[in-house]
């Protein structure tokens, strides 16, 4: 089994004519204050938020050092037509030997929802997932009542797989959350989503 080349120190930039995604830096801390300031509804579904600054510093250092620790690949999103940082994303659970990975912690300030540019970003990290590191499997999890998201995840072409129950703790509520597990597979990509998902764009 080939192992995949992901080099986890490397500047890898993924752009198109719309967004530029990059590694996240502790410098970007500036660059999406201003969503984490006035959006903190924006992890309403997530475990750990990145609202104010305080909770953005810490959730930008524990991205960093996940990638450190060749756990995680987080980006920021940098949208092109308005010229400002929209939002971040990652590879996360990145297993080269079994070559899968998860690609999640997605979020984007709500000037960036609905204007295609998610399609966008996610057509840009599943080509490099499937293109470049050679992935078998990419797996997307979301909070069950996260509509939205499921929503998102459906129309770039991932298929439910199925919904892991009570399976993690919610951030501001003593009830556990049902996680919705979806997924792209190798095959799937070449054959279908690569095109729908580019004629989308």
């Amino acid at each position: 089994m080939t192992k995949s080349n992901l080099s986890f120190s490397d500047q890898i930039i993924l752009e198109d004519e719309l967004v530029l995604l990059r590694p996240l830096q502790e410098s970007d801390v500036d660059n999406l204050l201003e969503i984490s300031i006035n959006e903190p509804e924006t992890w309403k579904y997530s475990l750990v938020g990145a609202d104010g600054r305080e909770n953005l510093i810490k959730y930008i250092q524990s991205a960093i050092k996940a990638r450190d620790d060749k756990r995680e690949f987080p980006f920021i999103v940098f949208d092109k037509k308005s010229q400002k940082y929209a939002g971040s994303t990652r590879f996360y659970d990145i297993q080269l030997e079994y070559k899968t990975l998860q690609l999640g912690y997605t979020w984007y300030g709500s000037a960036f929802r609905g204007t295609g540019l998610n399609k966008h970003c996610k057509f840009l990290l599943l080509q490099f997932a499937f293109e470049t590191l050679g992935m078998e499997r990419v797996e997307f999890r979301a909070d069950n009542n996260n509509q939205r998201s499921v929503a998102a995840m459906k129309s770039i072409g991932c298929k439910v797989e199925g919904v892991l129950r009570n399976h993690m703790p919610t951030a501001n509520s003593e009830v556990r959350r049902d996680s919705i597990i979806l997924s792209i597979l190798r095959n799937e990509w070449f054959d279908e989503v690569k095109e729908n998902l580019k004629s989308k764009l």
